[in-house]
């Protein structure tokens, strides 16, 4: 199986997150963004006075990594590809100027619905910083999941003939890009359908994952297991694994944990740090006011007083075992199952970051379920051919039980 590309400089690249705009042409159903507007944009004083904030602090603890990921979010950040040009025309510019140890150690990166992704604007941004550039287009997969999520604001219109108008031109520029797929209980049924779509398009890395709100219901699990069950069935029978990669078929899923040797956060929050228009700090952006249903936002500073290290500081203990309660702890398919700083935050019946959300909880162990199905399918097709040994080699991180 075609392996996931791993993000870049991953555990050693601070992410910055700059929201600039909290408007979007879409009203994505499963946005969790809940309080996306037209006015708050960042003004071009704000990001300056950011940028020049970390620059200024290369051997402080909260910025000494060895490279940087400056990210842009929206809403849809390419509204402001003006804003985005000029701040990072700047970044690079300083970043000479001050021969700072990031010159020619960082990233500009995206993920953008799509729709104005061909405009002159984006495409001379990307000319011009290509070789710094990652950029994520979100396509659910066929036009029916697509639309069944991805509106129009104010409508009911579906995005996807936008969209994939513009898949082709994004992957001569990014071929070994991924696509970022989310599933919601609506959408379960076309799960299989859909990754073999993305693959038909030209799209070799599906990244794709279970919203982690509380939007499951009876039955979900199961179903979702099927769909996954069948999509193991094509992608194997049609040997789409050696040129194609589904995220959820992983080696490193479904084992018992060990609080002590793997107790780590599965989540970067606190790690990363997101400003938005008003020049507020944020442990990630799940913790600003627009991402939130029901708590206040945490903010742990400003470009005017700095980072707060008193508010930074929970995130900077938080662990495995301090906010799992024991089912979570000693669940026997704990290993890879996933969660959201913010999401726990927002669903915490007090003001913590210290109790995790456990809503995808049946929605993991389904896929769970369906990962051992693929895993045995795979490793029983390859041993009928004798290709078993020549994959183990190529793949020394595969190594599950035949059944």
């Amino acid at each position: 199986m075609k392996e996931l590309v791993e993000p870049w400089k991953e555990g050693v690249a601070k992410n910055i997150t700059f929201i600039v705009t909290k408007d979007c042409q879409l009203a994505c159903k499963y946005c969790y963004l809940v309080g996306k507007n037209e006015k708050e944009r960042m003004p071009w004083t704000i990001a300056k006075a950011a940028i020049d904030y970390v620059l200024d602090r290369e051997n402080d603890p909260n910025f000494s990594y060895e490279s940087v990921i400056w990210d842009f979010i929206g809403g849809e950040p390419f509204l402001e590809i003006d804003l985005i040009d000029q701040i990072c025309d700047y970044i690079k510019s300083e970043l000479f100027r001050r021969n700072h140890h990031w010159f020619n150690s960082y990233r500009f990166s995206f993920s953008t619905n799509g729709i104005n992704y061909d405009s002159e604007k984006v495409q001379r941004f990307i000319e011009k910083n290509k070789s710094h550039l990652s950029i994520g287009i979100t396509i659910d997969g066929t036009q029916r999941k697509h639309d069944l999520n991805r509106v129009y604001k104010g409508t009911e219109k579906g995005s996807y003939d936008d969209v994939v108008r513009n898949i082709p031109l994004w992957l001569e520029q990014f071929p070994n890009e991924g696509t970022k797929v989310t599933i919601s209980s609506s959408d379960i049924p076309y799960i299989c359908e859909s990754v073999l779509h993305l693959y038909d398009l030209g799209i070799h890395q599906v990244n794709i994952n279970c919203v982690f709100e509380d939007v499951w219901r009876d039955g979900d699990d199961l179903l979702f297991e099927q769909q996954l069950m069948d999509l193991a069935d094509k992608i194997i029978d049609d040997g789409k694994y050696v040129d194609n990669a589904c995220s959820f078929f992983t080696e490193r899923l479904g084992k018992p944990m060990d609080c002590e040797l793997q107790n780590n956060n599965w989540c970067g929050a606190g790690m990363m740090l997101s400003i938005d228009a008003q020049g507020n700090f944020y442990p990630c952006t799940r913790f600003a006011q627009y991402s939130l249903r029901d708590k206040e936002a945490w903010i742990i500073g400003n470009i005017h007083d700095g980072i707060d290290n008193n508010k930074l500081r929970p995130f900077l203990t938080l662990d495995r075992c301090t906010q799992s309660n024991p089912e979570c702890t000693d669940c026997e398919v704990a290993e890879g199952c996933a969660w959201c700083q913010g999401e726990n935050f927002d669903a915490a019946k007090t003001h913590t970051v210290f109790q995790r959300a456990t809503a995808i909880c049946k929605m993991h162990k389904a896929r769970v379920r369906a990962n051992n199905y693929y895993w045995n399918k795979l490793y029983r097709k390859l041993e009928l051919e004798g290709k078993r040994e020549e994959f183990e080699k190529n793949h020394p991180n595969v190594k599950p039980e035949i059944c």
